[in-house]
């Protein structure tokens, strides 16, 4: 799962390596319009759809908490 978040975050910033970054927003890596980008995708990849209640950027600023977040909406590790 997480190999596959950094290959759906890479796509989307590919200047950016997000596997050493420790916040991808603090940091700059990720703008609102990247985390819209994101849901899509993810909503693709795990056949999901992830609650606009929980599109905020603390869900968004690491490998990790995608992952948790993820799981809230239903994909399992």
């Amino acid at each position: 799962m997480e190999q596959t978040i950094l290959n759906l975050l890479s796509e989307i910033r590919p200047e950016f390596d997000f596997a050493v970054s420790s916040d991808f927003i603090a940091e700059g890596l990720l703008d609102s319009f990247d985390i819209l980008q994101l849901v899509t995708s993810l909503d693709a990849e795990f056949k999901i759809s992830v609650d606009g209640m929980d599109i905020i950027p603390e869900n968004f600023c690491s490998v990790n908490s995608i992952i948790s977040l993820l799981v809230k909406n239903g994909v399992t590790k």
